[in-house]
């Protein structure tokens, strides 16, 4: 087995291995799972700071992003996509599949968004229903100020759908003050689980805007409002994938009892492109940088290729390179919840130290040392 050290899936505890092992009951009926579903999404909100509700979707997180666009868009809503990433460009599909009218907010892909420039665009252009904003663009690294941006939209009556699958957990998230209208998270980053669920986070403004909807939402799996009465009447929309719920459990609890979680993930996301520019390479991005993932640009004369396969073949570390416009072109190190752990960082640059020095890349500095060095 290799040691993943990708922007998710990650590394899972053995606690949540063996709570996934647990015996099922049947989630249809047996009121008790009931119980620890509502309790799980509980959890998730506190952690969130919000009293908003949770929802857990039997589906990896994209299903989140989807179901939110499914759930709010109605055909002919004005939808502003703020893009300054894959993900963030993405969104635009989701809007169209349900009718809707995106309209790009398209900035650069190295620069996070500038929230007074967005100020100024908003003065002239803000007749939209929604905003999709992404929190954490996973292909490139990319950290966008949802606390800045969100209230900013609020502001000019502007709902959002924050994507915040690689994000939540390992960067500040206060749903509540920051007026967020629907998050999106996943099971498999930060949270440390495996890949498969979903978790969405909703206010009452945006449960206000599916009940009056004029049309009916163009989907069943990706509608949340078929959720709406699950704790009263007992009754899921379809069978929950109880032994994932269990696992994510713990992997909540996990979360729940690290209150240096954060720390953490600021911590190694600082020394890690400190030791990528000490040793004469270059971030992706020149601004917003996440603690959940860091990006660096393949060096001349060689290959990510090349890159990705020396880690995994001679030292067992499977890392990530990219793809869309970023593919071949970048290396992705996930150091993103049970991955940000001083000694799995630290093989991560001891092999990309021996890999880049066997391909003939030449380094000014041990990436290794300069990681440790940053760590005291």
């Amino acid at each position: 087995m290799y040691k993943i050290m990708t922007p998710g899936p990650t590394q899972v505890a053995e606690n949540v291995r063996l709570a996934r092992s647990r015996e099922c009951t049947n989630p249809d009926l047996d009121e008790s799972f009931v119980e620890f579903y509502k309790e799980t999404c509980e959890e998730i909100s506190r952690l969130l700071h919000t009293d908003n509700e949770t929802l857990i979707l039997g589906g990896e997180g994209i299903l989140g992003l989807e179901a939110a666009c499914a759930s709010m868009t109605e055909p002919g809503d004005r939808v502003l996509v703020l893009d300054n990433g894959i993900y963030g460009k993405g969104f635009a599909d989701f809007v169209s599949m349900y009718g809707g009218c995106p309209e790009l907010y398209s900035r650069d892909y190295r620069e996070t968004l500038d929230v007074q420039e967005l100020e100024n665009f908003l003065k002239e252009h803000h007749n939209y229903k929604y905003a999709t904003v992404v929190h954490g663009d996973t292909p490139s690294g990319m950290l966008n100020d949802v606390s800045a941006i969100c209230p900013l939209l609020k502001k000019y009556g502007i709902m959002t759908v924050v994507d915040s699958v690689s994000a939540s957990f390992g960067e500040a998230m206060r749903i509540s003050d920051w007026q967020i209208d629907i998050m999106c998270g996943g099971s498999q980053k930060v949270v440390s689980a495996p890949p498969g669920l979903t978790f969405v986070v909703i206010s009452d403004d945006a449960k206000k805007a599916m009940a009056e909807r004029k049309t009916q939402i163009a989907s069943f799996y990706a509608n949340l409002t078929t959720f709406a009465h699950y704790y009263e009447e007992k009754w899921f929309p379809y069978t929950m994938p109880i032994s994932d719920i269990y696992g994510l459990r713990a992997a909540i609890d996990n979360i729940a009892a690290d209150p240096d979680i954060l720390a953490r993930h600021e911590k190694i996301a600082e020394a890690s492109r400190k030791a990528i520019t000490g040793a004469g390479l270059n971030l992706y991005l020149k601004s917003g940088f996440s603690s959940t993932v860091t990006v660096f640009e393949v060096p001349e004369g060689t290959t990510a290729a090349a890159i990705l396969d020396g880690v995994k073949n001679d030292y067992n570390i499977m890392l990530a390179g990219s793809f869309d416009v970023l593919a071949g072109k970048v290396i992705r190190i996930g150091h993103m919840g049970n991955n940000a752990d001083f000694y799995n960082v630290r093989e991560v640059f001891a092999a990309l130290d021996g890999t880049l020095t066997k391909l003939g890349v030449p380094l000014k500095a041990s990436m290794e040392k300069i990681f440790c060095d940053n760590m005291k």
